[in-house]
């Protein structure tokens, strides 16, 4: 991901799921797996009920064990040692739950305001509290290091694996070379894998060790085998980078890394829930418009006490669920979170978490609770209505994305709506 986890039309995957490297955020974005030529492809109702047969999995193995043969040799070409590899692989399977959550993902796309409802409920701010205040001194020597407020790290910390609890139980080696065997996304996770084998050849931990989750992201905060071998840091000293270790100093401090990496500023919001003038022109909530918060306090624009936001930085308007929801004003720092996760469902969590953490307020404006998120085929459907009507959303793939939002706006203006981007079950209705 960068340290991104999924996407935004998964992002409750998010909590417990994070994959820290820039391209994890395409793993739910791509098509289904499609199976290898001459092997048995199991269905998700196959695998996942009693359809599945004991000579199916017998297949599916001999297959899987003759592709672990070819990719042995694959992984010494690129440096793994025959000792590492066999160790690593030893009493590897084809595992059928790897295959069964990757084919089995949701089509709906939770609200923004369900998703922080659960990332920022009142027992996970508390959690937060408890976690920050037993791990003061350590998080102080993480944020005097790296310059990234302890409460964000924390955050991040809340939403990958509710502060430590849930890390993940799966066998990283099993689970990747599963779903690289399985040839949806093959390259990215043969790469993961291998990048998985050298972090075992360096000795950070063994192979009974790395556990995570299915799609392999691992330890406190979910990094994914690249971006472990990228930004994981040795905080403690002892040698090793251990992020799955029950100690969470060294998860805590390569997540400050991370960030720090691309371009934190301390001091500096990552977003500022904001109250906009009612003749406020929508088409200036946009990420491409960024301006000094005096410039938009000279548009009437003032955070949710009255006030001017004072000048952090260049700063956009978010409208999140377009003109009947919450509004934020956000800096560069949101920039940087997103590096984790691209949804801004996440970032936003995230952030929000951290000012609660903190001893912040929760948000304050209303989210129009009576819509429901666009399922799979609405969200193509949209796409492809505006772009019969001329709104070239440049392809049909039920991502809302820049492209979408564009479109969106621009038919919203043709027809005399507020221009805010929003991609709603009233819009698609107004276009059928």
């Amino acid at each position: 991901m960068s340290i991104r986890t999924y996407t935004a039309a998964c992002v409750a995957a998010a909590m417990g799921l994070g994959a820290v490297a820039s391209s994890a955020m395409e793993l739910q974005r791509s098509p289904f797996p499609v199976p290898r030529p001459g092997t048995i492809a199991l269905t998700v109702g196959q695998v996942a009920g009693a359809g599945v047969t004991t000579m199916q999995i017998s297949t599916a193995n001999r297959a899987f064990q003759r592709w672990i043969a070819g990719f042995r040799d694959r992984a010494l070409g690129q440096g793994i040692s025959a000792d590492v590899f066999d160790t690593a692989f030893s009493g590897i399977r084809y595992n059928t739950d790897v295959i069964q959550r990757d084919r089995n993902q949701s089509e709906f796309t939770k609200t923004i305001w369900d998703y922080l409802d659960s990332a920022v409920s009142e027992t996970r701010v508390r959690n937060g509290q408890a976690a920050l205040a037993d791990n003061r001194q350590m998080l102080d020597r993480i944020e005097a290091r790296y310059g990234v407020e302890k409460e964000v790290v924390v955050a991040i910390w809340g939403l990958e694996s509710a502060y430590g609890s849930y890390r993940g139980s799966t066998p990283i080696i099993e689970a990747l070379a599963t779903l690289a065997f399985d040839g949806r996304r093959g390259t990215f996770f043969e790469g993961q894998l291998i990048a998985a084998l050298k972090i075992l050849q360096a000795g950070d931990t063994d192979a009974r060790h790395m556990t995570g989750s299915w799609a392999g992201a691992m330890g406190h905060t979910q990094f994914i085998p690249t971006s472990y071998l990228e930004h994981a840091v040795d905080f403690t000293g002892d040698g090793r980078r251990d992020i799955w270790a029950d100690d969470p100093a060294d998860a805590l401090a390569s997540t400050a890394a991370y960030l720090a990496r691309f371009g934190w500023t301390k001091g500096q919001p990552w977003g500022v829930e904001v109250r906009l003038p009612r003749d406020f022109d929508v088409e200036l909530a946009d990420r491409a418009d960024m301006r000094m918060p005096s410039d938009w306090t000279a548009l009437g624009v003032r955070d949710i006490r009255g006030k001017a936001v004072p000048d952090y930085g260049r700063a956009s308007i978010l409208l999140p669920a377009g003109a009947e929801g919450a509004a934020f004003m956000i800096f560069d720092n949101f920039a940087v979170i997103e590096r984790y996760n691209t949804a801004d469902a996440y970032v936003i969590g995230v952030g929000h978490l951290s000012d609660r953490i903190a001893g912040g307020p929760a948000i304050q404006a209303s989210w129009p609770r009576g819509d429901r998120a666009l399922r799979l085929a609405e969200r193509k459907e949209l796409q492809e209505r505006l772009t019969q009507a001329g709104f070239d959303t440049q392809g049909i793939d039920g991502r809302i994305g820049p492209n979408t939002i564009a479109a969106v706006r621009a038919y919203q203006k043709s027809v005399g709506m507020a221009p805010d981007g929003y991609a709603s079950l009233d819009l698609l209705n107004r276009m059928r």
